[in-house]
Formats: C-alpha cells, structure tokens, sequence
C-alpha cells in the first residue's frame, strides 16, 4: 500500500487511466468497422453456423467469405474447434491455423 501512496498515488492511477483509454479507443475502432458489415437474415445465418457444423463433424473443407474494412477476404480450411458462447472458431489449413469471429462471415460454403 506504501507504494501505491508514493508521490500522491498518481503514477500508478495515471497508467491505469491510460490503458483504459487506449482498450477504448481500439474497442471504438472495432465496433466502428463492425457496424459497416452487412447484416445477414437469419436463414442465412443459420446456413453459415451450419456450414461450420457440417466441416468440424464431417472432416469437409469448407470455404469462407469474410468481411474486411477494405475487401472481402476467401479463406478456405477445415474448422477443427467451435466456441458457441464467444462465437468463435477455428479455422486449420496446411500447418497453419486461425481463430475467426462466425459474425464476420458472409457466405460459407463447402468445397
């Protein structure tokens, strides 16, 4: 607690008030660029998820088109592991692999 008191306690409230800032503003830009991506009905929502069901159970390729700030990007892979609560998962090609957001998908479509 000693610490925390040096010099009014300031350095320690001035680095905590910065970082706030700083995730705000990286939270600001993310919810900025989301909101510029399509919104998708509900049957083709339901159509992506399961896609994305149908590649972790059967072992299938799927391919991916997903929304970016300047161009749609194609990724195409095996979804290897789906979080539900986060919307999340998976994505495995080669040896390589990447976590992507089920929101940031426009069409899914196996191969």
């Amino acid at each position: 607690m000693g610490k925390k008191l040096e010099a009014g306690g300031l350095r320690e409230s001035s680095r905590s008030m910065l970082t706030e800032h700083k995730g705000g503003i990286r939270r600001d830009e993310r919810e900025t660029w989301h909101s510029l991506r399509p919104v998708l009905d509900e049957q083709k929502l339901e159509e992506i998820e399961h896609t994305l069901a149908l590649s972790l159970r059967s072992h299938v390729r799927v391919t991916l088109v997903l929304y970016g700030p300047q161009e749609q990007v194609k990724l195409s892979g095996f979804v290897t592991s789906i979080h539900t609560h986060s919307r999340e998962f998976k994505l495995q090609w080669a040896e390589e692999w990447k976590w992507l957001l089920v929101d940031d998908i426009v069409e899914a479509y196996i191969v």
